[in-house]
């Protein structure tokens, strides 16, 4: 793969800003910092156009005495079966679950999954994670 070199012009304070992060985080270099960045651009414009293929994680925690929540998590999972690709299930104590649900196609219908779920009743907290399928990513 071809390397570009290419200039970039910063105000100083913001320069030292960001040299402190790549820093605390360990990167080796701006160079590799800056490339997360941009994968992390792209990746987040892969969402908000809807149509590419993508992946993420939906995590939930839940009172799974409240209601029907355990039944109508399931039947949802089963109704979006082709999006859907995994799910682990945790108990936190004797009264809630957290949820991790492994999901994958085009971002509208996955944030419509995501939504939904966190939307149900007995759902105390939820949370869209959003990734890439990694297939167009450099």
């Amino acid at each position: 793969m071809k390397i570009v070199r290419f200039g970039v012009s910063i105000p100083e304070d913001l320069l030292k800003k960001f040299d402190d992060i790549i820093d605390e985080k360990g990167y080796a270099n701006r160079s590799e910092a800056i490339r997360d960045l941009i994968r992390d651009f792209i990746v987040r414009h892969e969402w908000e156009v809807g149509d590419k293929e993508v992946a993420g994680t939906i995590t939930i925690v839940y009172n799974h005495d409240e209601a029907d929540v355990v039944e109508e998590l399931l039947d949802m999972q089963h109704e979006y079966v082709n999006n859907i690709i995994s799910s682990i299930h945790v108990h936190m104590d004797e009264h809630n679950c957290l949820e991790v649900i492994i999901v994958k196609g085009r971002a509208s219908d996955v944030k419509t999954i995501a939504e939904r779920l966190i939307s149900l009743k007995g759902v105390k907290h939820g949370k869209l994670v959003m990734s890439t399928t990694g297939r167009e990513l450099v």
